[in-house]
């Protein structure tokens, strides 16, 4: 084995045996969500694909799927954003630098970066779908010359609920990708776009029937998200849809994500619409 490989810390060889991090730093993003950053204990590096997910845990409490939110390239760490929404969510905020989580991953397949390469890429994050796009952001940010035009679209529920500030604030100001954002609803004083995510697409250039497309949100959005890229004849085939949200144990084990013969967390996370188009839970 190559001794570059010997650091690589990846366990798809052993999806069920759960490996201590440690916390290095803790962000509090919105009232709900928590950015954490973390290591292996061991220093080991992490190797994964934009998209893929790990499952988090809390021994004495259980474990959650979460989308990694970080740039592939940095193997050193990476992060994780927890909405609080249950016990094993509560009890994973409660941790602070210097704590420990467990981790089982990566999992999953992630989106289809080749399938990228030299085309116009548009990526359509609503809610906490900024998370795993996150990633993916940044994967094509740092290889910018792999891809032609590039262009994000985020919705959010209202101006508290955004995330990532710091890093929107650089991509709304970056000639490197065409940013766009909406909200719900918003103050009176709000200067930003209110609407719904699909009324970008009124807005947007470089959005064209060739274009490659990655949808990542709430799932109320997917529906409304596919109507407008319709419009635009974009093929079925070029657009790929992020469903984590329907994952639980990550390893086929549970039957919670199944999806008629497929299992979201064994051939997804990420899937080619042409494959799924038909089936009703896709979206």
């Amino acid at each position: 084995m190559n001794s570059e490989l010997k650091n690589i810390y990846c366990r798809e060889n052993n999806i069920l045996a759960p490996v201590m991090t440690e916390i290095i730093t803790k962000e509090v993003l919105t009232e709900s969500e928590t950015m954490l950053t973390i290591r292996f204990k061991d220093n080991q590096s992490f190797i994964f694909e934009p998209g893929q997910i790990v499952e988090a845990g809390v021994f004495g409490f259980g474990e959650i799927p979460l989308g990694i939110a970080s740039s592939p390239t940095n193997v050193n760490n990476f992060n994780l954003v927890i909405r609080k929404s249950g016990k094993v969510s509560a009890a994973i905020t409660q941790l602070n630098a210097g704590d420990f989580l467990s981790i089982r991953g990566p999992l999953g397949n992630g989106f289809p970066l080749e399938e990228l390469y030299d085309d116009d890429v548009l990526v359509i994050a609503g809610g906490l779908g900024l998370v795993p796009t996150r990633s993916l952001i940044y994967f094509i940010l740092e290889n910018r010359s792999k891809f032609k035009n590039f262009t994000v679209f985020y919705g959010a529920r209202s101006p508290k609920d955004i995330l990532f500030k710091e890093d929107l604030s650089r991509w709304w100001q970056s000639t490197e990708v065409d940013y766009y954002s909406s909200v719900d609803t918003a103050p009176p004083n709000w200067r930003g776009n209110i609407g719904v995510i699909t009324t970008l697409f009124d807005k947007a250039k470089n959005i064209h029937s060739n274009t490659k497309v990655i949808v990542c949100g709430p799932p109320i959005m997917y529906k409304f998200v596919m109507r407008e890229l319709e419009k635009l004849e974009i093929s079925k085939n070029n657009i790929y849809l992020d469903l984590e949200r329907r994952m639980k144990c990550g390893v086929g084990k549970c039957g919670h994500c199944q999806m008629r013969d497929k299992y979201i967390c064994i051939d997804g996370p990420v899937f080619q619409y042409s494959q799924i188009h038909k089936y009703a839970e896709a979206i």
